[in-house]
């Protein structure tokens, strides 16, 4: 980015901000706070609820001047861009609102900190991993409510808080927004195909010095050509500022393999929608595919992603742990060149998978199907009893 245009997004965001302020409060009930557009599918069935439930207004800001809700927001919200910078920090010092609503951990551990007025900070999810191993230990501790996945959720912010004599935050019985639009799109179960396709493979692994693109990408894509499996190579949006030249070594070496796609739109479902199984590691994203649509993944036994070094204290397995082998298989990274043929056996088998991934599914998630009503009911529930005051 050039220093022009640097200039010119700071001053849009000290812009974004004053307006913000400019609100009445009464415009403020509601704030959404998301960290790029790509944030927007966690919240969307939230804001419909609101929107047909009751009504209710949002106030939408935006750290991305590309989000697509500034531009062509929907009926009923209101959006502003503050960037992320001294703009952004000086907007949180200072917010003045009764719900504000993020999906960013780490909460007054860094540079956001809570306002000092009286703001209802909720935490929304956006994985369905847990909570203590892959995000820093203090990550949810200084939030007031947590909209939980699951039971897993539950069970892990009660332990850290009964070990911790932490106070007790609100844990409200969620689910997942971008799961119930997985379910809905009408692709569960194994993908329709003709019986000459190939066996369509999609690798969404997640990043950081052990992801499996870091350390086995050119093993693992040859093993599936050899194969003669389509795939598309999904990388998670952090990889390529982790390891920058990736993305030209893969177009470089497979770029040209009719066979091989690259697909960089963390934001559309079109490759889950398309792919018969995963291959992915410690990603929540496989989690997604499992639970969204039903099919079988093979997790590679990388060395996990611990953000959290204490996480064992609370003597609670993550869920992305103990979830793999009822959603999938786990291959040891000794066995990598065998991906390939192991990919094709998991394919034949594929049809075998949905029931199980689907009682899952109903272990580990709330309120499948009617996630954005749960959370638009608690938030209303809450600023009804302020308006009462």
């Amino acid at each position: 980015m050039s220093v022009a245009s640097k200039i010119k997004r700071s001053i849009s965001s000290w812009k974004g901000v004053q307006a913000f302020k400019a609100l009445p409060l009464s415009k403020r009930k509601i704030v959404f706070y998301v960290e790029d557009g790509g944030y927007w599918n966690y919240f969307k069935d939230i804001y419909t609820a609101l929107q047909n439930n009751f009504n209710q207004e949002i106030t939408y800001v935006t750290s991305s001047d590309s989000d697509p809700m500034l531009s062509q927001p929907f009926s009923g919200i209101s959006s502003f861009f503050i960037g992320s910078g001294i703009a952004r920090t000086f907007f949180f010092t200072g917010l003045e609102a009764e719900i504000l609503v993020m999906t960013m951990p780490d909460l007054q551990t860094f540079h956001i900190k809570r306002s000092p007025y009286p703001v209802k900070y909720v935490y929304l999810h956006h994985s369905l991993a847990s909570t203590h191993m892959i995000y820093r230990s203090e990550a949810f501790d200084n939030f007031d409510s947590i909209l939980c996945v699951g039971p897993h959720h539950l069970a892990e912010i009660k332990a850290r808080e009964t070990l911790y004599n932490l106070p007790c935050k609100e844990l409200v019985q969620h689910g997942y927004g971008k799961l119930d639009a997985l379910m809905a799109s009408g692709q569960l179960g194994p993908r329709k195909q003709n019986s000459s396709d190939a066996l369509q493979v999609l690798i969404a692994p997640s990043w950081g010095e052990n992801g499996l693109l870091e350390l086995f990408a050119d093993e693992v894509i040859e093993s599936l050509l050899k194969v003669n499996c389509n795939i598309i190579v999904r990388p998670h949006p952090r990889t390529f500022h982790f390891k920058p030249d990736l993305k030209f070594h893969l177009l470089d070496s497979f770029g040209n393999n009719k066979n091989f796609q690259l697909d960089l739109d963390s934001n559309s479902y079109d490759s889950f929608y398309s792919s018969d199984i995963m291959i992915s590691d410690w990603s929540g994203a496989a989690l997604e595919f499992g639970f969204g649509l039903e099919r079988p993944i093979i997790f590679v036994d990388v060395p996990k992603k611990i953000l959290n070094s204490k996480y064992q204290e609370l003597e609670i397995e993550p869920l992305e742990v103990q979830i793999r082998d009822q959603i999938g298989i786990v291959l040891s990274t000794k066995d990598i060149s065998e991906i390939g043929e192991v990919a094709k056996k998991l394919g034949k088998s594929k049809n075998d998978w949905q029931t199980k991934v689907a009682e899952a599914r109903s272990r580990w998630v709330y309120n499948i199907g009617n996630s954005g009503g749960v959370a638009a009911k608690f938030l209303m529930s809450y600023i009804q009893e302020k308006d009462k005051i």
